[in-house]
């Protein structure tokens, strides 16, 4: 099965379509869509970006921003520009979107994968893996093979050997490697509409879970035509002027 793995979108869907057709394009035959969480805040288009994961049929986890949005996170420890982004969300979305967003879980389990947005290590807490330490927590709990991740916007991939004691790990921008040697691999898949691995183009990954074939890629997208939109919208202008600098 090929999978086509998102990371988070927040709103941005000139990211968000430069990916799929990206993918397209390469004549990937993608078996099953999946997204890490964070479908909204920040960018210019939350309720166009729910549209088109319903349309490419994909499974998605809930994004602390998701959850905020809704109310199920309280928004005390976002940061003025986010909780900003986040009200101004509100707004835009309709009652279909919020039954979407509502809809959505913190883990999701497939038949060959595990997703969730922060950790698996109390998945409702959002917390960062941003280094091994939070991967082997993480991966404790870990059933699957794989699991996919977002929330930090870096991309990561950590991989447990049957008998190592540590984790090998890669903190790339691009990758393409094979992990079917591996007991165990938690993927980060970066950011699809705010990347912050100083790489300002979106990432995405591809997974083949027969053959195990792992890549992390990217792809430039109209970034001048979202600050517009941002910056149109009234919304905080450093969402605008960070996608440039890719933090």
């Amino acid at each position: 099965m090929q999978l086509a793995i998102l990371g988070d979108i927040h709103g941005n869907l000139v990211a968000l379509n430069a990916v799929v057709d990206e993918i397209r394009s390469q004549g990937v035959s993608v078996d099953q869509w999946l997204q890490v969480g964070d479908v909204v805040g920040y960018g210019p288009e939350p309720t166009a970006c729910i549209e088109r994961l319903k349309e490419l049929g994909a499974r998605v986890c809930l994004g602390n921003h998701d959850a905020a949005v809704i109310g199920k996170l309280d928004t005390n420890y976002f940061n003025d520009y986010a909780r900003q982004a986040v009200e101004w969300t509100r707004r835009q979305l309709s009652p279909e979107d919020f039954a979407f967003l509502h809809e959505l879980e913190y883990v999701v389990h497939g038949e060959d994968f595990t997703m969730v947005h922060g950790s698996l290590h109390e998945p409702p807490e959002f917390g960062y893996v941003i280094s091994p330490v939070e991967a082997r927590a993480s991966m404790l709990r870990q059933d699957a093979r794989i699991c996919f991740v977002g929330h930090s916007h870096v991309p990561a991939v950590y991989m447990e050997h049957e008998d190592a004691e540590e984790l090998v790990t890669l903190y790339l921008a691009e990758l393409e490697t094979n992990v079917s040697a591996y007991r165990k691999v938690l993927l980060n898949v970066g950011s699809v509409g705010q990347p912050r691995d100083e790489d300002p183009r979106a990432a995405f990954a591809l997974y083949d879970t027969e053959s195990g074939a792992l890549s992390i890629r990217r792809v430039s997208y109209d970034i001048a035509t979202v600050k517009e939109q941002i910056l149109g919208h009234g919304l905080p202008e450093v969402l605008a002027q960070r996608l440039d600098l890719g933090v």
